[in-house]
């Protein structure tokens, strides 16, 4: 069902200055920071040959990643994202097999402006899961 992963993603408390480490200390190309109000996070990606890093900062008090960072003052990794063919078959399969769906359990559209959902980490060895259709 999975394919390859897609992202790691970095809750941080500073988004200039975590992208400041990527770009300027490890020469990682990193993309301009967009904000994704409908998650509450602004972003940065950071290509890799392989995979990408998705650095995350809290945009509002409300955000997910606040929380996050509340329990975590210092940052670090919020979860991890898988791509598949199609979300809706996937999700269908994984809710036949007992996993928890994030949220009303519909797709939203991600960072990448493809359809992602969130499964509870509850379900995944303790690690929250994204799923993004490619």
């Amino acid at each position: 069902m999975i394919g390859r992963l897609n992202h790691v993603a970095i809750a941080v408390t500073d988004l200039e200055a975590a992208t400041a480490t990527y770009r300027d200390t490890l020469g990682a190309k990193v993309s301009q920071a967009t904000a994704q109000p409908d998650h509450g996070v602004t972003v940065v990606f950071i290509e890799l040959p392989n995979t990408k890093i998705e650095l995350l900062e809290p945009l509002g008090e409300g955000s997910p990643i606040a929380k996050f960072l509340e329990k975590n003052p210092a940052g670090g990794i919020h979860h991890i994202c898988y791509e598949v063919d199609d979300i809706i078959a996937a999700r269908d399969e994984l809710i036949q097999k007992g996993a928890r769906v994030l949220g009303d359990g519909e797709p939203k559209i991600g960072a990448h402006g493809k359809p992602v959902l969130f499964l509870h980490p509850k379900d995944f060895l303790g690690t929250l899961t994204e799923l993004e259709q490619v």
